[in-house]
Protein backbone atom coordinates (compact mmCIF):
# COMPACT_ATOMS: atom_id res chain seq x y z
CA UNK A 1 0.00 0.00 0.00
CA UNK A 2 1.29 3.46 -0.89
CA UNK A 3 0.64 6.16 1.71
CA UNK A 4 1.29 9.88 1.44
CA UNK A 5 2.07 12.34 4.22
CA UNK A 6 1.73 16.08 3.64
CA UNK A 7 3.63 18.23 6.13
CA UNK A 8 6.60 16.71 7.94
CA UNK A 9 6.57 18.45 11.29
CA UNK A 10 6.40 16.60 14.61
CA UNK A 11 3.17 14.72 13.81
CA UNK A 12 3.63 14.23 10.08
CA UNK A 13 7.30 13.35 10.47
CA UNK A 14 6.50 10.74 13.12
CA UNK A 15 3.78 9.21 10.90
CA UNK A 16 6.24 9.18 7.99
CA UNK A 17 8.96 7.46 10.05
CA UNK A 18 6.60 4.93 11.65
CA UNK A 19 4.95 3.91 8.37
CA UNK A 20 8.36 3.57 6.73
CA UNK A 21 9.48 1.32 9.59
CA UNK A 22 6.32 -0.76 9.13
CA UNK A 23 7.30 -1.41 5.51
CA UNK A 24 4.76 0.73 3.67
CA UNK A 25 5.58 2.58 0.45
CA UNK A 26 5.56 6.06 1.99
CA UNK A 27 6.05 9.40 0.25
CA UNK A 28 6.22 12.75 1.98
CA UNK A 29 5.37 16.20 0.63
CA UNK A 30 7.10 19.11 2.32
CA UNK A 31 8.16 22.61 1.40
CA UNK A 32 10.87 22.76 4.05
CA UNK A 33 12.23 19.21 4.21
CA UNK A 34 14.24 17.24 1.67
CA UNK A 35 15.51 13.69 1.59
CA UNK A 36 14.72 10.19 0.40
CA UNK A 37 11.04 9.80 -0.59
CA UNK A 38 10.30 13.47 0.23
CA UNK A 39 8.99 15.68 -2.58
CA UNK A 40 7.71 19.19 -3.18
CA UNK A 41 4.79 18.41 -5.49
CA UNK A 42 1.42 16.86 -4.66
CA UNK A 43 1.66 14.90 -7.94
CA UNK A 44 3.45 12.05 -6.13
CA UNK A 45 0.21 11.39 -4.22
CA UNK A 46 -1.88 10.41 -7.27
CA UNK A 47 -1.50 6.67 -6.75
CA UNK A 48 -1.69 6.66 -2.94
CA UNK A 49 -4.44 4.73 -1.16
CA UNK A 50 -4.29 6.90 1.97
CA UNK A 51 -3.06 10.48 2.45
CA UNK A 52 -2.38 12.08 5.83
CA UNK A 53 -2.67 15.88 5.79
CA UNK A 54 -0.41 17.13 8.60
CA UNK A 55 -0.16 20.77 7.61
CA UNK A 56 -0.60 23.64 10.07
CA UNK A 57 -4.26 24.02 11.04
CA UNK A 58 -4.57 27.41 9.31
CA UNK A 59 -3.37 25.85 6.04
CA UNK A 60 -5.33 22.60 6.14
CA UNK A 61 -8.45 23.78 4.29
CA UNK A 62 -6.29 25.11 1.47
CA UNK A 63 -4.47 21.77 1.22
CA UNK A 64 -7.72 19.78 1.23
CA UNK A 65 -9.02 21.93 -1.63
CA UNK A 66 -5.78 21.52 -3.58
CA UNK A 67 -5.99 17.74 -3.29
CA UNK A 68 -9.31 17.80 -5.14
CA UNK A 69 -7.31 18.56 -8.29
CA UNK A 70 -4.93 15.65 -7.74
CA UNK A 71 -6.57 12.65 -6.08
CA UNK A 72 -9.01 10.06 -7.48
CA UNK A 73 -12.35 9.62 -5.72
CA UNK A 74 -11.38 6.32 -4.05
CA UNK A 75 -8.43 7.76 -2.08
CA UNK A 76 -8.79 8.02 1.70
CA UNK A 77 -7.72 11.41 3.08
CA UNK A 78 -7.43 12.25 6.77
CA UNK A 79 -6.17 15.31 8.60
CA UNK A 80 -4.59 15.54 12.07
CA UNK A 81 -5.92 18.93 13.19
CA UNK A 82 -6.67 19.44 16.86
CA UNK A 83 -10.04 20.88 15.84
CA UNK A 84 -12.54 18.94 13.79
CA UNK A 85 -15.70 20.99 13.22
CA UNK A 86 -14.06 23.49 10.85
CA UNK A 87 -12.75 20.80 8.48
CA UNK A 88 -16.15 19.09 8.25
CA UNK A 89 -18.08 21.95 6.65
CA UNK A 90 -17.23 21.18 3.02
CA UNK A 91 -17.72 18.13 0.83
CA UNK A 92 -14.68 16.72 -0.97
CA UNK A 93 -14.82 14.27 -3.89
CA UNK A 94 -12.30 11.89 -2.28
CA UNK A 95 -13.05 9.91 0.91
CA UNK A 96 -12.36 12.38 3.71
CA UNK A 97 -12.21 11.01 7.27
CA UNK A 98 -11.31 13.73 9.81
CA UNK A 99 -9.09 12.59 12.67
CA UNK A 100 -6.86 13.82 15.50
CA UNK A 101 -4.05 11.88 17.19
CA UNK A 102 -3.84 12.85 20.87
CA UNK A 103 -0.05 12.79 20.91
CA UNK A 104 2.78 15.28 20.74
CA UNK A 105 5.51 17.01 22.67
CA UNK A 106 6.42 20.63 23.37
CA UNK A 107 8.91 20.40 20.49
CA UNK A 108 8.21 20.92 16.80
CA UNK A 109 9.69 20.08 13.42
CA UNK A 110 10.83 16.99 11.55
CA UNK A 111 14.05 16.89 13.57
CA UNK A 112 12.01 16.25 16.72
CA UNK A 113 9.71 13.62 15.18
CA UNK A 114 10.32 10.01 16.09
CA UNK A 115 9.09 6.44 15.75
CA UNK A 116 6.69 5.40 18.49
CA UNK A 117 5.12 8.81 19.18
CA UNK A 118 1.63 7.30 18.92
CA UNK A 119 2.20 4.19 21.06
CA UNK A 120 -0.71 4.02 23.51
CA UNK A 121 -2.16 7.34 22.33
CA UNK A 122 -5.85 7.91 21.63
CA UNK A 123 -6.58 8.73 17.97
CA UNK A 124 -9.96 10.41 17.56
CA UNK A 125 -11.98 9.96 14.37
CA UNK A 126 -15.08 11.91 13.35
CA UNK A 127 -16.23 10.25 10.10
CA UNK A 128 -19.27 11.50 8.23
CA UNK A 129 -22.42 9.38 8.56
CA UNK A 130 -22.32 8.78 4.80
CA UNK A 131 -18.73 7.46 4.79
CA UNK A 132 -18.64 3.76 3.81
CA UNK A 133 -17.45 1.34 6.49
CA UNK A 134 -14.61 -0.19 4.46
CA UNK A 135 -12.40 2.93 4.14
CA UNK A 136 -12.97 3.77 7.81
CA UNK A 137 -11.82 0.27 8.76
CA UNK A 138 -8.77 0.60 6.51
CA UNK A 139 -7.73 3.86 8.17
CA UNK A 140 -8.40 2.38 11.63
CA UNK A 141 -6.13 -0.53 10.77
CA UNK A 142 -3.27 1.86 9.95
CA UNK A 143 -3.89 3.85 13.13
CA UNK A 144 -3.71 0.67 15.22
CA UNK A 145 -0.47 -0.32 13.50
CA UNK A 146 0.94 3.05 14.56
CA UNK A 147 0.23 1.96 18.12
CA UNK A 148 -2.77 4.22 18.74
CA UNK A 149 -6.25 3.47 20.06
CA UNK A 150 -9.15 4.68 17.85
CA UNK A 151 -11.99 6.65 19.45
CA UNK A 152 -15.10 7.77 17.55
CA UNK A 153 -17.15 10.89 18.26
CA UNK A 154 -18.71 13.90 16.54
CA UNK A 155 -16.75 17.00 15.47
CA UNK A 156 -18.66 19.20 17.93
CA UNK A 157 -18.09 16.91 20.92
CA UNK A 158 -14.43 16.53 19.96
CA UNK A 159 -13.83 20.28 19.95
CA UNK A 160 -15.54 20.73 23.33
CA UNK A 161 -13.48 17.94 24.87
CA UNK A 162 -10.22 19.12 23.26
CA UNK A 163 -10.77 22.56 24.78
CA UNK A 164 -11.10 21.02 28.24
CA UNK A 165 -8.09 18.67 28.22
CA UNK A 166 -5.73 20.33 25.74
CA UNK A 167 -6.44 23.89 24.61
CA UNK A 168 -7.53 25.39 27.94
CA UNK A 169 -4.63 23.77 29.88
CA UNK A 170 -2.18 25.17 27.34
CA UNK A 171 -3.64 28.67 27.71
CA UNK A 172 -3.63 28.39 31.52
CA UNK A 173 -0.01 27.23 31.42
CA UNK A 174 0.95 30.29 29.38
CA UNK A 175 -1.09 32.61 31.60
CA UNK A 176 0.51 31.12 34.72
CA UNK A 177 3.98 31.92 33.43
CA UNK A 178 2.93 35.46 32.49
CA UNK A 179 1.52 36.00 35.98
CA UNK A 180 4.56 34.54 37.75
CA UNK A 181 6.88 36.66 35.63
CA UNK A 182 5.63 39.71 37.55
CA UNK A 183 7.09 38.26 40.75
CA UNK A 184 10.91 37.88 40.40
CA UNK A 185 11.16 36.03 43.72
CA UNK A 186 8.58 33.49 42.57
CA UNK A 187 10.66 32.73 39.47
CA UNK A 188 13.78 32.26 41.61
CA UNK A 189 11.88 29.89 43.89
CA UNK A 190 10.28 27.95 41.01
CA UNK A 191 11.06 24.22 40.93
CA UNK A 192 9.69 21.01 39.41
CA UNK A 193 6.02 21.79 40.09
CA UNK A 194 6.18 25.11 38.24
CA UNK A 195 8.29 23.52 35.51
CA UNK A 196 5.72 20.76 34.94
CA UNK A 197 2.76 23.14 35.15
CA UNK A 198 4.25 25.44 32.49
CA UNK A 199 5.54 22.82 30.05
CA UNK A 200 2.57 23.44 27.74
CA UNK A 201 3.62 27.09 27.51
CA UNK A 202 6.37 25.81 25.18
CA UNK A 203 3.81 24.59 22.61
CA UNK A 204 4.31 25.30 18.92
CA UNK A 205 3.37 28.98 18.55
CA UNK A 206 1.52 28.64 15.24
CA UNK A 207 -0.49 25.64 16.46
CA UNK A 208 -1.23 27.34 19.80
CA UNK A 209 -2.47 30.51 18.11
CA UNK A 210 -4.75 28.50 15.82
CA UNK A 211 -6.23 26.61 18.77
CA UNK A 212 -6.87 29.75 20.82
CA UNK A 213 -8.46 31.76 18.00
CA UNK A 214 -10.40 28.94 16.33
CA UNK A 215 -11.74 27.29 19.49
CA UNK A 216 -12.08 30.33 21.76
CA UNK A 217 -15.75 29.76 22.65
CA UNK A 218 -15.15 26.23 23.88
CA UNK A 219 -12.00 27.37 25.70
CA UNK A 220 -13.96 30.12 27.47
CA UNK A 221 -16.55 27.56 28.57
CA UNK A 222 -13.78 25.27 29.82
CA UNK A 223 -12.21 28.11 31.82
CA UNK A 224 -15.58 28.84 33.46
CA UNK A 225 -15.84 25.16 34.39
CA UNK A 226 -12.30 25.31 35.80
CA UNK A 227 -13.23 28.37 37.85
CA UNK A 228 -16.26 26.52 39.20
CA UNK A 229 -14.07 23.57 40.18
CA UNK A 230 -11.67 25.89 42.02
CA UNK A 231 -14.66 27.14 43.98
CA UNK A 232 -15.71 23.59 44.82
CA UNK A 233 -12.22 22.80 46.10
CA UNK A 234 -11.90 25.95 48.23
CA UNK A 235 -15.38 25.88 49.73
CA UNK A 236 -16.39 22.21 49.65
CA UNK A 237 -15.14 18.96 51.18
CA UNK A 238 -11.54 19.32 50.06
CA UNK A 239 -10.30 15.97 51.35
CA UNK A 240 -13.12 14.01 49.73
CA UNK A 241 -12.67 15.78 46.41
CA UNK A 242 -8.89 15.23 46.39
CA UNK A 243 -9.39 11.55 47.22
CA UNK A 244 -11.81 11.14 44.30
CA UNK A 245 -9.38 12.97 41.98
CA UNK A 246 -6.50 10.70 42.96
CA UNK A 247 -8.61 7.56 42.46
CA UNK A 248 -9.91 8.60 39.03
CA UNK A 249 -6.54 9.88 37.82
CA UNK A 250 -4.83 6.66 38.90
CA UNK A 251 -7.27 4.69 36.77
CA UNK A 252 -6.68 6.96 33.76
CA UNK A 253 -2.89 6.95 33.88
CA UNK A 254 -1.78 3.55 35.14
Amino acid sequence: MKIGVIGLGLIGGSIFKDLTRLGYDVVGVSKSQSGDRIYKSYDVLKDCEIVFVCSAMNKTLEVLDELEKILPQNVIVTDVCSLKEFVCKKYHPYIFIPSHPMAGTENKGFENSFEGLFNGATWVLTPFKTTPEEPVNKLVSIIKQLGAKPLFTTPQKHDEAAAMISHMPMLVSQALFLAARENPLALKMAASGFRDMTRLALSNEEMAKDMVYMNHKNIQDAILRLYKSVGELTSGDYEALIKSIKEERSKMFK
